[in-house]
């Protein structure tokens, strides 16, 4: 099997370190094209799309293999792996992020750091000692919603994770990528996404990692930031200006700043 071709990979730049970046549930690696390309003068850039998004080899879909995250983790690492990369600094945008997570203590020794762009290591409220912003029915009305009116659903979802109501475009565009995704393949990434629960994970995470936590997120709340904080070994907390779920979008300037930051 070509990797590369599976996954789209693309590749730019060079530099002794590779910078590898991973797109969210429902969107691909065009989420980082005004980000990632900024740091191919000093870096060598990878970016990919999962098995099922954007332009992926929708045929080697499995659903099995795509049950939990760790199928999500297998194309990360095998993406890696492909490519020979070492010391990677693994960026990985909301759900990418306890997807990076997972396959660093898989291998840590591929991984020198992880950045988590609104990272949340479970959606589901378990109060009173956890808060993760959405109630079980909040998450099945969702997943029902998918199943009966998909074309709906995008177009309800976009503008609430998005926010930025000044800016239609940005909603636009991600309401474009949600209903651009096969329909079957976009509910089970969100069951998968939405049910994970990788509190447990934490712990075992090795590499120092940077949480770049969004103001006004609907999807991943200030509380699950300092949750990340006080359990991930020599973390990074930074909190964004940018409103909503999709900073690279709508604040692409600010993160660029701040990865480029944690990594000076």
């Amino acid at each position: 099997m070509d990797i590369l071709k599976r996954n789209h990979v693309t590749v730019l730049g060079s530099g002794s370190q590779t910078l590898v970046f991973g797109h969210g549930f429902g969107c691909d690696q065009e989420m980082w094209r005004l980000v990632a390309p900024r740091f191919a003068d000093r870096y060598r850039v990878v970016l990919f799309d999962y098995v099922g998004s954007g332009l992926s080899q929708i045929d080697q879909y499995d659903p099995a293999k795509y049950a939990s995250l760790k199928g999500y983790a297998r194309d990360l690492i095998d993406v890696i792996e492909t490519l020979e990369l070492s010391n990677v600094v693994f960026v990985g945008h909301s759900v990418s992020s306890m997807i990076g997570a997972l396959a660093s203590t898989l291998h840590p020794e591929y991984f020198d750091r992880l950045v988590m762009v609104g990272p949340s290591p479970r959606y589901l409220n378990d109060l009173p000692d956890y808060y993760g912003g959405f109630d079980r029915e909040d998450i099945d009305e969702l997943l029902e919603m998918m199943q009966l009116n998909f074309s709906g659903w995008a177009s309800y979802m976009a503008p609430a994770a998005m926010k930025n109501e000044e800016r239609g475009e940005l909603s636009e565009e991600l309401e474009r990528q949600f209903a651009s995704r096969d329909p079957r393949i976009a509910r089970q990434f969100a069951e998968v996404t939405f049910y994970c629960d990788c509190r447990d994970l934490l712990s075992d995470v090795q590499v120092p990692t940077l949480i770049m936590q969004c103001a006004d997120d609907s999807i991943a709340p200030l509380e699950v930031g300092d949750y990340l904080h006080r359990h991930l070994k020599g973390s990074t907390l930074n909190r964004m200006t940018a409103k909503g779920h999709y900073p690279q979008l709508s604040q692409p300037d600010e993160t660029y700043a701040k990865i480029n930051q944690y990594l000076a």
